[in-house]
C-alpha cells in the first residue's frame, strides 16, 4: 500500500516528492540542535582576538562547516538510533523510523557530509579547527552514541563535551589555536548539559525507560537526578562568570551571568522539590534560553 501511494505521488507530483524528502533530509541534520550549535560557535568566532580582522568570507565558511559537521554527526545519531528512536514517543516521527529516508542512505550521507565539513574547514580555514570539528564529531556519533548513550547513566556527563566543542572551533577558526578562554566557553557548555538533558529525561523517562537507555533518572531514581541536577547548575554559576576573570568579558556581562544563574540554580531547587513533571519541563526550557542568554552576553560585552 505503502509503494502505491508512493509511485501516484511521484507520478502525479514529483516536485512535491522531492521537496519532502528535502525536507526529510534538512531534519536528518537536526536543524534545532544546529542552530545552538552555530550560535555558540559563532560568539566564540566573534570574541576571538583578530576576529574584526578576519575576511567575512572565512568566518562564513567557518560556521558552515561547523553547522555541516554537526548536522553529519546528528544523522550518525538517527542512523545508530533508529531502533529505539522507533518506540520512543518523542523520535518516532523521525524520518528513518518513518521509513521515509533508508538507513544506509542516511549514513552514507552522514559520512559524506562529516568528511566534507572537515576538509573544506581545514583547507579553507585551518587544520587546527578542522582537527576539533572532526573530534568532536567522532566523539558524538562513536563515543557517545555508540558507546556510552546505552551503558551508563553517565552518558550525558562524558558524551555532552561533543556539545560543547562549538564555540573552541570558533574560537580556533580565527586564532589557529586553543585558549584558556575557549576552554572557558568549553566549560560552560560542559556543565550546562547534564541539568539540561536531565530535565528532559525526567519528563520523557517512560520513553527512555521503553527503549532501555540507561538515562540517570531510569537507573538512579528521580530524586537522586534531581540533585545532580542542583550539583551541576550550581558548578556552573562560578565557572560561568570566569569570562570577567580572565578579561574576556565586561564586568556587566559577570552581572548577567550571576542573574541567569541564580534563575538556573532556582528551577534545579524547585524541581527538586516538586513530583510534578511540570517543573522539569520549566526547567528544560529555561535551560535553553538560559544557554542563549549567556552566550549572547558574551558576545555583547566581550572586552
Amino acid at each position: 500500500m505503502t509503494e502505491i501511494v508512493l509511485n501516484s505521488q511521484t507520478e502525479s507530483s514529483p516536485s512535491l516528492l522531492s521537496e519532502t524528502g528535502c525536507r526529510e533530509y534538512i531534519q536528518l541534520l537536526k536543524p534545532r540542535v544546529m542552530s545552538l550549535v552555530v550560535f555558540t560557535g559563532f560568539v566564540g568566532m566573534s570574541v576571538a582576538p583578530g576576529a574584526a580582522d578576519t575576511h567575512p568570507v572565512l568566518l562564513f565558511t567557518a560556521l558552515l562547516c561547523l553547522a555541516l559537521g554537526a548536522g553529519a554527526a546528528g544523522a550518525i545519531n538517527m542512523w545508530y538510533d533508529r531502533d529505539i528512536d522507533a518506540v520512543m514517543t518523542r523520535t518516532r516521527n523521525r524520518p528513518i523510523p518513518l521509513g521515509r529516508i533508508p538507513p544506509q542512505e542516511a549514513l552514507a550521507f552522514a559520512v559524506i557530509l562529516s568528511v566534507f565539513s572537515v576538509m573544506m574547514m581545514g583547507l579553507s580555514v585551518n587544520w587546527v579547527a578542522a582537527g576539533i570539528l572532526a573530534f568532536a564529531n567522532i566523539f558524538y556519533s562513536v563515543v557517545y552514541t555508540m558507546w556510552l548513550k546505552r551503558r551508563t547513566p553517565q552518558n550525558i556527563v562524558i558524551g555532552g563535551a561533543a556539545g560543547a566543542f562549538p564555540p573552541m572551533i570558533g574560537w580556533a577558526a580565527v586564532t589557529g589555536h586553543i585558549s584558556l578562554d575557549s576552554l572557558i566557553l568549553f566549560l560552560i557548555i560542559f556543565f550546562w548539559t547534564p541539568p539540561h538533558f536531565w530535565a528532559l529525561s525526567l519528563f520523557a523517562g517512560k520513553d527512555y525507560q521503553k527503549a532501555g537507555i540507561p538515562m540517570m533518572n531510569v537507573i538512579r531514581g528521580d530524586q537522586s537526578t534531581k540533585r545532580q541536577m542542583l550539583g551541576y547548575t550550581l558548578l556552573l554559576l562560578p565557572v560561568s562568570f570566569l569570562p570577567v576573570i580572565t578579561g574576556l568579558t565586561t564586568p556587566l556581562y559577570g552581572a548577567l551571568a550571576l542573574g541567569l544563574g541564580g534563575m538556573f540554580v532556582i528551577a534545579a531547587i524547585r524541581t527538586l522539590r516538586s513530583s510534578d513533571l511540570s517543573r522539569a519541563r520549566q526547567m528544560f526550557a529555561y535551560s535553553i534560553f538560559y544557554l542563549f542568554a549567556i552566550f549572547l552576553g558574551i558576545f555583547c560585552c566581550a572586552a
